[in-house]
């Protein structure tokens, strides 16, 4: 089955103004990060995209948008009830078809010269026809920005795993004892890309988790969490993970923003020209 459509989730209270910062992409030109993210989702063939904001910011992101603003529609979270909870708040959009899932606060560049990382999950997900989560192998010391999972390796399949575990931003210690995965490098571990594709079967574990929830908190709020979920649809049906051809940037970190900015520049045709200033900054006397 085609997946035709997605879900960006940008409403956290220290996200919602992330995609809106400028950048400047591979050929030079300056764009929101919410038009790059835009672009690497159309890239892998959605016509509409869903996009999950705080209350009141739907004309600052439409006018983000630039070219993609006609593919959007706007579904505000009222509250922070967490990232499960803005997944759900698409769920009539989505419908009861398979959908692409990004985060607001990321930015990707692929290694694949024909291929977007979008591209690339998309690929795989209609072949396998299932929920399939984008994943990189990430250093023990950034494990707590990241959910990490355990499996093992497809046979016949490169880069492809059978999911079997999958925790929040663990520990070394937790993820040595329960998420090791056959022919990582010591000290590494497949951690979350940021995109997904999910089957309506996650929305219906989204809306069993916010049932599940005290009718009456007096204190905050709970959250609805998708880690948990997945772990759920893992006893449900097939669920893949894929590691993608390329890098993922959170701009939401400290020089997140310039670090992604600095990989896009050197992804382009402007690479030496970026080298060569770099260069001369480096060899500036402090």
């Amino acid at each position: 089955m085609t997946i035709s459509k997605a879900v960006i989730t940008a409403a956290g209270k220290d996200q919602a103004h992330l995609p809106l910062q400028t950048v400047v992409d591979q050929s030079g030109r300056a764009r929101s990060a919410l038009e790059l993210i835009l672009a690497e989702v159309v890239s892998a063939g959605i016509k509409e995209i869903a996009i999950v904001v705080a209350p009141g910011e739907q004309d600052r992101y439409h006018a983000a948008a630039g070219n993609f603003a006609s593919r959007l529609t706007f579904f505000p979270q009222p509250e922070p009830r967490g990232y499960g909870d803005a997944i759900l708040r698409a769920r009539s959009f989505v419908g009861g078809e398979k959908f692409l899932h990004l985060v607001g606060d990321h930015l990707y560049v692929s290694d694949h010269s024909q291929w977007s990382c979008a591209a690339q999950l998309v690929a795989v997900a209609e072949r396998e026809d299932c929920s399939v989560s984008a994943i990189q192998p990430t250093h023990e010391s950034k494990l707590r920005f990241f959910g990490t999972i355990g499996g093992s390796p497809v046979a016949h399949a490169e880069k492809l795993f059978e999911v079997t575990a999958i925790l929040e931003k663990p520990t070394p210690t937790q993820a040595e004892q329960a998420l090791i995965v056959a022919g990582q490098r010591s000290g590494y571990y497949l951690c979350f890309f940021g995109m997904h594709v999910l089957t309506p079967t996650v929305m219906d574990l989204l809306v069993e988790a916010k049932a599940a929830l005290p009718a009456n908190a007096t204190d905050k709020p709970s959250n609805i969490n998708l880690s948990d979920s997945l772990r759920k649809l893992i006893q449900r049906e097939k669920y893949l993970a894929f590691q993608i051809q390329g890098q993922r940037f959170n701009i939401g970190e400290t020089y997140g923003l310039l670090i992604a900015q600095m990989a896009l520049a050197l992804s382009g045709p402007d690479r030496d020209r970026i080298l060569v200033e770099l260069i001369e900054l480096l060899a500036r006397p402090k």
